[in-house]
């Protein structure tokens, strides 16, 4: 019930993170969309007479994080307004826009980039629609998304690009933390089931082609929801957290541990050599897991140590497919929470053999 709980909430602030970044990316797009109104005025050869619309085109600029920008191709002359100074570092006025100036901005990764989309612009006069990075003099470094077109004179010749130049920081931000979100646990920041699936998925491949063997270890703690009943659910993410921790430290660079809900995790181990006995590599990867977890954990004045069941199984010996796999390593993990505390169960289509640590 605890879990279930626990589950819930950590669901229910996802689900209201993301609301809150979809709400902020519509008023942005909203404030975008006014400011081009204003944007396309001037492009049509308007002014901005009265000084009631100058104020709103400026604070449009202001809230939106967009600025107007005007490149004349035969002089390298760039016109900045006022908020595109502030986008690329500096304060208005402190620099005169020129294109070098601009290129230099840009950070070098993304400049071969941004030049080679502006010259496809003046050539083939398609729209311009390009996301680079800038750095600030303090070494800072933004997301920009500059967009325009060209400009031609009466001879059909072009003479100039204007467009608008927008900051994406937060956009940016927002977009890889709700990546982030849909990839790994928020609470020890290990892979999600989604990316355990992806990664075994891999590993099977790799050792189809390799012919080693991949293990499959369902880690499920014991006495877990005596934790949350007694100290609290702050206590149990730390147990939490700590398991993660620990786990992390048997990996080796090609292997994963995920959590995939409440007090399971999974562990990826592959390269793994044909020819030592299922019965001793399961062994040899259970007491490694068992040691790890063994240490005890504070919890407010208390030391607890934290239980384990385990199951174990390997490829291609148990399952030639991934949902078998899954299938007879948590069937092996179950068996082995009924037997009692830290024991493991090498998975296999009969019934299996007990083992203890």
């Amino acid at each position: 019930m605890n879990l279930a709980w626990t589950s819930a909430a950590i669901g229910s602030v996802m689900l209201a993170l993301i609301v809150a970044l979809i709400c902020r990316v519509r008023s942005l797009r909203k404030q975008l969309a006014e400011s081009r109104v204003l944007i396309a005025s001037l492009t049509d050869g308007q002014n901005i007479h009265q000084d009631g619309d100058a104020e709103r085109f400026k604070r449009s600029q202001y809230f939106a994080r967009i600025g107007t920008w005007d490149w004349d191709v035969d002089t390298d002359k760039l016109y900045w307004s006022d908020a595109i100074y502030g986008m690329f570092g500096f304060k208005i006025g402190e620099v005169t826009p020129s294109y070098a100036l601009f290129c230099a901005c840009v950070h070098p990764d993304d400049r071969a980039k941004v030049r080679a989309g502006e010259l496809r612009c003046l050539e083939t006069g398609e729209n311009h629609d390009e996301e680079y990075r800038v750095v600030w003099p303090d070494g800072t470094i933004r997301w920009l998304r500059e967009t325009g077109n060209v400009v031609k004179n009466d001879h059909d010749a072009t003479i100039k690009m204007m467009g608008v130049v927008r900051d994406i920081t937060e956009e940016k931000a927002s977009a890889s933390y709700l990546q982030h979100l849909a990839h790994f646990d928020p609470l020890t920041g290990l892979p999600n089931r989604l990316v355990l699936e992806e990664r075994l998925s891999e590993a099977l491949e790799q050792a189809r082609i390799s012919a080693t063997r991949v293990a499959l270890v369902f880690v499920d703690l014991n006495g877990f929801k005596a934790i949350n009943d007694v100290y609290g659910h702050a206590a149990g993410d730390r147990v939490l957290i700590t398991t993660a921790t620990r786990l992390k430290r048997i990996l080796r660079s090609t292997d994963t541990v995920a959590r995939i809900g409440g007090d399971e995790f999974v562990v990826i181990l592959q390269g793994l050599a044909q020819g030592i006995s299922l019965q001793d590599e399961a062994r040899s990867i259970c007491q490694k897991i068992f040691v790890e977890l063994s240490p005890p954990i504070s919890i407010g004045n208390d030391q607890r140590h934290i239980g384990s069941s385990l199951g174990v199984a390997v490829f291609p010996d148990h399952a030639p497919s991934m949902d078998r796999l899954i299938h007879i390593a948590d069937l092996a993990m179950y068996e082995a929470k009924r037997s009692g505390n830290n024991q493991y169960r090498l998975g296999t289509e009969s019934p299996a053999r007990a083992h203890s640590e």
